[in-house]
C-alpha cells in the first residue's frame, strides 16, 4: 500500500481472469492474466524497468506471473500476494 502511493510511475497488475477483476478490483490495476504471460514482453507493460506491482485473489497465480515476468527481464517486479487480504479500495 505504501509503495502505491508514490508518484514513482508504477503499474499495478492484477493477473486473474476477466470474471474476478470485473467483480472487484484495486483502482487503477491493469488486467493482464497470468494464463496470457509467456515468454514475450506483454504491451501492457513496455519498460522492463518500470515499477510492477502483481496481485491476484490469494497470491498462487501472483507468485507465478511474477516470476514469468522475472524471467522475460521485468527488473522491478514486487508481489504482494491475493486481493482477499487487501484491506485498501477495490472497485467494479
Amino acid at each position: 500500500m505504501e509503495m502505491m502511493k508514490k508518484d514513482d510511475g508504477h503499474i499495478i497488475v492484477d493477473v486473474r481472469r476477466q470474471d474476478e477483476y470485473d467483480e472487484g478490483h484495486i483502482p487503477g490495476a491493469v488486467l493482464i492474466p497470468n494464463e496470457s504471460i509467456t515468454d514475450q514482453q506483454p504491451k501492457e507493460l513496455p519498460d522492463l524497468d518500470q515499477i510492477i506491482l502483481v496481485y491476484c485473489r490469494s497470491g498462487r497465480r501472483s507468485k507465478e506471473a511474477s516470476q514469468k515476468l522475472a524471467d522475460i527481464g521485468y527488473t522491478n517486479v514486487y508481489e504482494f500476494g491475493g486481493i482477499i487480504t487487501w484491506s485498501g479500495e477495490t472497485v467494479r
